[in-house]
């Protein structure tokens, strides 16, 4: 019995009525020493290459982790600094920085404002008289458009008639009135 439960044949058994003595069985043993040194080999390859990478997968992890541990070593470093840089750094005062900064703005365009004005005159308008005295202006400029009458400004009147015009027929007026009398009594009717 072989280990794993399998019987093993002897060599001469397979080949049967071969003597023992032949060389054929002596090449048969030969194969079969050689396949069990292959499937040994085999067997410890599988085995190599399993702690090959159990060794890959251990290097990676280790790598990881040394990254890991120089990101986290920076980013206290990071901290640090920026603690050192704002521990000279009061909210207020920055808030009292800014103030002064828009107080200072606000002089400067006061100060601008103040040398842009014209001088030497003594003249100072308020806006909305001048804004007054412009519709005016544009007011009178709009009637006197809207007077002005387009085309010739004299139009020709048709002459009267030198002579007198006839008098009307009565004998028509009467036939009107018939007609009129007509039409009542034909009303009436209905």
């Amino acid at each position: 019995m072989i280990a794993g439960g399998r019987q093993s044949r002897a060599p001469s058994a397979s080949l049967g009525s071969l003597p023992a003595s032949s060389p054929a069985v002596g090449r048969l043993f030969s194969a079969l020493q050689a396949l069990k040194r292959k499937k040994r080999y085999e067997k410890q390859l599988a085995q190599i290459d399993g702690t090959l990478s159990t060794i890959e997968f251990q290097r990676e992890a280790l790598e990881n982790a040394n990254t890991n541990t120089e990101v986290l070593k920076n980013m206290g470093y990071a901290a640090k600094a920026m603690k050192a840089a704002h521990d000279n750094m009061d909210i207020d005062k920055v808030d009292e920085l800014m103030q002064d900064i828009a107080d200072q703005q606000e002089l400067a365009e006061e100060i601008s404002t103040a040398i842009s004005k014209p001088v030497g005159f003594g003249e100072e308008f308020d806006e909305d008289e001048l804004m007054a005295e412009l519709e005016e202006l544009e007011q009178e400029e709009l009637d006197k458009n809207l007077l002005e009458i387009s085309g010739p400004e004299t139009v020709p009147l048709p002459n009267v008639p030198s002579i007198s015009l006839p008098s009307k027929p009565t004998k028509k007026k009467e036939e009107e009135d018939d007609d009129m009398k007509e039409l009542e009594n034909w009303a009436g009717s209905m």
